[in-house]
């Protein structure tokens, strides 16, 4: 009776172990449920406002995104807008190249300041006039000049987009390459960033990325700091920490960013993605001089980035390369680059 009654109390504690673990399990299974449909519904409307289809995606609807392991270029800008502009400026422009086979991201930016001919203008100007006269289509069609490659798509975000995305992963750490000051939108104070690792919101992330007059390098200087901290908010963004705050992202995205990225298309970008993301991005750069030219379009001697040719030119071979569809090149240079550091 003895061991009756031991026996009864093992399986009784048996079956309410295994009682415990299923309503565990309903629960995280009824809770992934509701995550899932709040993200269906906050994906489907922040996706909306977000897609802007170009011109020629209006005219050709046939061009959508390539197979998922295709090669791919995407322009990144961060777009600076007073009150009444229809379009504004691009203040802060970058092309990067990303190729699944070769596993293998670049980017390079091209300085706002960059002279360039814009069809639009008619004339040579500052790249960034190519957004104020004609919005995204144009820009691109200038870039597509400048580089000669195609630019497939294009993310675009204003500043307050900017700040609002770098706040919702949590703020980012960067490696403040020397001191300076700065002043941040809004409350218009000044802020001091110090040399070394600094912990930044959105609002000092901002600033930190915009300052140009008190690096040395300029242009260079800041185009290495932008980049920095969208490296951050991408490896931030994709890190488990964040998985509950996708709903806020998307609201703070579908707010702020435009592209011409189809949403049917998204899963497959972040599978890609997955397989790429702990590949560093190679950093390129458009290396040139600044100098005083005249302006058709201001009537006066203005401050323009002229490209070194020599420079473009390796720019324009390297983009070529990347976007090799057998991976092969792409592989190739990788491999000769990790040689070169090894010895």
């Amino acid at each position: 009776m003895a061991t009756s009654r031991i026996t009864n109390r093992k399986s009784k504690k048996k079956r309410k172990t295994l009682y415990t673990i299923l309503i565990i399990a309903t629960l995280l299974l009824s809770g992934a449920i509701v995550l899932a449909i709040n993200l269906s519904i906050e994906t489907k409307n922040a996706t909306s406002k977000m897609y802007k289809a170009l011109d020629r995606d209006k005219v050709n609807e046939d061009n959508s995104i390539k197979a998922e392991d295709s090669a791919f270029t995407l322009l990144l800008a961060g777009i600076e807008r007073d009150e009444g502009e229809k379009y504004g400026r691009s203040d802060m422009l970058i092309v990067a190249t990303v190729n699944p086979r070769a596993k293998k991201i670049s980017m390079v930016n091209i300085p706002r300041d960059t002279r360039v001919f814009i069809e639009e203008l008619g004339m040579e100007d500052k790249i960034n006039h190519a957004y104020s006269l004609g919005g995204m289509n144009s820009t691109i069609n200038t870039m597509e000049n400048l580089l000669d490659i195609p630019i497939d798509y294009y993310v675009s975000t204003d500043f307050q987009g900017f700040e609002d995305i770098v706040d919702t992963v949590g703020g980012v750490d960067v490696e403040v390459p020397f001191t300076f000051k700065a002043q941040l939108t809004g409350s218009l104070k000044w802020k001091t960033y110090t040399k070394g690792k600094m912990f930044l919101n959105g609002n000092e992330a901002l600033a930190y990325v915009r300052m140009r007059k008190s690096d040395l390098e300029g242009d260079k200087g800041r185009n290495t700091r932008q980049k920095q901290v969208i490296q951050e908010v991408i490896t931030k963004a994709t890190s488990f920490s964040n998985i509950t705050k996708v709903d806020d992202m998307m609201k703070d995205v579908g707010e702020n960013v435009r592209t011409n990225i189809p949403s049917s298309k998204y899963i497959g970008l972040i599978k890609m993605y997955q397989t790429i993301k702990s590949s560093p991005i190679e950093q390129l750069q458009l290396d040139g001089t600044n100098q005083k030219a005249y302006s058709e379009l201001e009537k006066k001697q203005v401050w323009y980035f002229f490209p070194d040719e020599e420079s473009l030119n390796k720019l324009k071979e390297t983009l070529i390369i990347n976007l090799d569809n057998s991976g092969q090149n792409a592989q190739s240079k990788i491999s000769t680059t990790k040689l070169a550091i090894e010895e």
